[in-house]
């Protein structure tokens, strides 16, 4: 069991670190956060959970309005382009273990996320206080940097302010500016890991696994061939890949775009192309895109998953064996 938001708050207290408490409705999104504290004062922070390709986890926390290009990231901590992305939702249980919409520089208070590397915002230092979630997301505590960096040493885990809209060059020459912050250990899945054998004489239980956050995927539909319509454009990756969902979405919206504009506005599209720097913009526009869509992802795998649940459980827990 992870702790508990009355235990990271008492800690907060027993290490005397001022902040502010704001109880409200649970929230998945900095947008609906902002509605309930965003009047106090504070600043609307954004954490990304991320995962390179051996598996090694990543807290980015930023503020809310920081652009955090993940390909250019990739490059400055030493892992080429594409290196890291969106962690899938087991990750939140199994490591932070938090709930979906509740990732926060707080988890590392959980020993079984002590090797999560920490990138923090170095615009948290010029706001007065910032808001974070205290392992739930229907609670927002303020504070300052320094109380987080407080928090953080005591803990043993030595903050790292990063310009996360910088884009240094990498090269030969120019060796990846945040390398250091690469975490030395890998975290396995529950599906790589080996589980306790059931005792041979125990009765079998068709009911779900005690973790509750690992839905199943559904099984993509195949189309059949020759029935493409002008629709099929729109990507359906079912967000197995959630990096190439948001490509392929920019890809269908951005030529719709040009090509009404350049109309209203009697501008040829390449022309069009170059003053507004529409690729630039795709490429600054591809993480936030990204990073919802794993959202409604994950919140719909959540949903789906209860939903199988709780059918299950109205008709008997899937014909367990009765016993005298």
């Amino acid at each position: 069991m992870g702790r508990t938001k009355d235990e990271l708050l008492a800690r907060l207290e027993e290490l005397k670190i001022d902040f502010k408490r704001y109880d409200h409705p649970v929230v998945l999104t900095v947008e609906e956060q902002a509605k309930h504290v965003g009047n106090f004062g504070g600043a609307l922070t954004k954490n990304l959970l991320l995962k390179d390709k051996k598996h090694r986890l990543y807290i980015v926390s930023a503020l809310a309005d920081t652009k955090v290009d993940m390909k250019i990231l990739s490059q400055r901590l030493g892992l080429g382009k594409g290196g890291v992305r969106m962690a899938p939702e087991e990750n939140l249980c199994q490591v932070l273990q938090v709930p979906l919409g509740c990732v926060t520089p707080f988890a590392l208070f959980n020993e079984s996320a002590s090797a999560v590397s920490l990138l923090l915002d170095q615009g948290f230092k010029s706001k007065q206080s910032c808001y974070f979630h205290p392992l739930t997301n229907d609670v927002t505590i303020a504070l300052s940097s320094s109380n987080l960096d407080k928090f953080l040493l005591s803990i043993g885990k030595q903050p790292a302010y990063v310009d996360l809209e910088a884009s240094p060059v990498v090269g030969k020459d120019n060796p990846p500016d945040l390398a250091d912050l690469v975490p030395s250990g890998a975290f396995c899945s529950s599906e790589e890991s080996v589980e306790n054998p059931t005792p041979k004489d125990a009765p079998q239980v068709n009911v779900p696994k005690e973790k509750t956050c690992l839905p199943v995927k559904a099984k993509p539909k195949v189309q059949k061939k020759g029935a493409e319509s002008s629709e099929s454009k729109v990507p359906t990756n079912n967000g197995a890949n959630v990096e190439i969902f948001a490509s392929d979405v920019l890809e269908v919206i951005f030529p719709l775009f040009l090509s009404e504009a350049s109309k209203k506005l009697n501008i040829k599209q390449e022309e069009l192309t170059q003053i507004l720097k529409l690729d630039d913009f795709k490429r600054r526009a591809a993480p936030d895109l990204e990073s919802v869509t794993n959202m409604f992802k994950n919140a719909a795998y959540t949903a789906g998953f209860h939903a199988g649940f709780d059918t299950m459980l109205k008709s008997g827990l899937g014909g367990m064996p009765s016993r005298k």
